[in-house]
């Protein structure tokens, strides 16, 4: 079973940059959509071990939400080779969460 690492801004850097592939969910503990969604994220990470899975809250890490521009939340973002390449808004389904990360 993969780890889902939970980040904060003080370790992003490093993360991004030392795994190929990262899928990163900004996500809220009290936002409906981010919880119908954790089952998928979960999934991916199981599903998908060459991908690093990284969860980070919003309101626990408003600067790092801040400097990628999230202003809704659930937002998907995927970085390869330590840059942004894919962004999706909102709840969607497993298969949208595989597409990201092709």
């Amino acid at each position: 079973m993969a780890e889902i690492k939970h980040v904060k801004t003080n370790e992003f850097d490093s993360v991004i940059n030392n795994y190929k592939l990262v899928f990163v969910d900004f996500y809220a503990d009290w936002c409906g959509p981010c919880k119908m969604l954790a089952p998928s994220v979960e999934k991916l990470a199981n599903e998908h071990e060459e991908v690093q899975v990284v969860k980070i809250n919003v309101d626990e890490e408003p600067s790092l939400a801040m400097k990628f521009g999230v202003q809704s939340i659930p937002t998907l973002i995927t970085f390869k080779d330590g840059q942004p390449v894919n962004r999706q808004l909102g709840f969607m389904p497993y298969e949208a969460l595989e597409d990201m990360i092709k």
